[in-house]
């Protein structure tokens, strides 16, 4: 059995479900955390029994540290990831990779010239019921695709976005946007991992109801390469936080979910019934892990970080890709920076 790997994680907000899940992981061993915030840094470090780390540039140093979660602002995602390419450490790095293309290319070169692997947070990929609702699409269950839409209203307090570990979000240089690059960029994700690739969207964007400089609610429309259509709908001003659905439909018939929760799975034959029955068994009474997330963005259940992890560990020790590396990461990026530009331009845009 190969040896543990050495984990350090830099950034102590959404890097406690990190630590958590590094824990967890089979094949990873938490060596230190890093935040400028003292208050933050020690109870974590203390939890962990880890090293704690004021600096960045002294933990990349730790030669036990091996492999480096980058939690902090979306906005120096890349800057990080460099620094750590540069230092010979693989990563796993939050969503979004970044908040520009050009920005999640420069990781993309610098990775590719320091030969080491990076697995990338979009763990909605990995849950089972969406890789079965891939399936029901790949294998032209539902027939040609005709529609793909998903609905995120949900609500953050103005404390959210306010305070020495808030106030960086809802901002174009550190957040990238607001709800649809901080909330939405998983349900984008999803949906066109989906459905195969965006090829030109239409936006608007704007803030609502929150003291912010970028967005609290975005409605965009997609066209996808393989000529269905879709919508995503973002904001953070729908309290208490309500359901996130995504429905994708095709000649045979419809799919709905609710978080990790299936809804309705109607497919047109012989055995639709019992189909439906037994999805429904698997999928539609389990306990939602994600119910709190609407309105609590610490919500998020850290079991599909720790499967990103132990599969990045797999990567490393395999010499292989991630299943969810930088270059597919980028293109949920692009499609969003598309959409901000056309909610300015007013025109359809191109996406690549």
């Amino acid at each position: 059995m190969a040896a543990e790997l050495g984990f350090g994680v830099v950034g102590l907000g959404m890097g406690t479900n990190h630590c958590r899940s590094v824990t967890r992981a089979e094949g990873a061993k938490l060596v230190a955390v890093c935040d400028l915030d003292e208050e933050r840094l020690g109870p974590t470090a203390e939890e962990y029994g880890c090293k704690a780390y004021t600096s960045y540039e002294e933990m990349l140093q730790d030669d036990e540290v091996q492999v480096v979660n980058i939690c902090v602002e979306s906005g120096k995602h890349a800057e990080l990831g460099i620094q750590a390419a540069d230092a010979g450490k693989h990563m796993i790095v939050e969503k979004p990779a970044d908040i520009t293309p050009e920005r999640v290319d420069q990781l993309i070169g610098a990775v590719k010239d320091a030969g080491v692997k990076v697995g990338c947070i979009f763990q909605a990929r990995l849950e089972p019921l969406n890789r079965r609702i891939k399936d029901a699409v790949d294998s032209g269950k539902l027939g040609k695709l005709i529609g793909v839409h998903g609905h995120l209203p949900w609500y953050r307090a103005d404390s959210y976005y306010q305070g020495a570990h808030g106030s960086w979000k809802g901002t174009w240089d550190l957040d990238g946007g607001g709800s649809l690059m901080n909330q939405g960029v998983h349900t984008v994700d999803l949906i066109q991992w989906l459905a195969g690739g965006v090829e030109s969207v239409m936006g608007m964007f704007g803030v609502f109801g929150h003291d912010i400089e970028a967005e609290d609610q975005t409605v965009a429309l997609f066209k996808f390469k393989n000529g269905a259509i879709g919508t995503v709908y973002t904001t953070t001003c729908c309290y208490p936080g309500l359901p996130q659905l995504v429905t994708i439909y095709g000649e045979n018939g419809s799919i709905m979910k609710d978080a990790s929760k299936l809804i309705s799975w109607k497919i047109q034959g012989e055995n639709e019934a019992s189909e439906e029955a037994e999805m429904l068994g698997f999928y539609g009474d389990q306990e939602d892990k994600q119910k709190n997330i609407s309105a609590d963005p610490l919500a998020v259940s850290s079991d599909g970080h720790t499967l990103i992890i132990e599969d990045l560990v797999g990567a490393i020790n395999e010499d292989r890709e991630p299943m969810i590396g930088l270059e597919s990461a980028r293109h949920a990026v692009e499609i969003i920076t598309a959409v901000f530009e056309s909610g300015r331009t007013g025109r359809e845009v191109r996406v690549g």
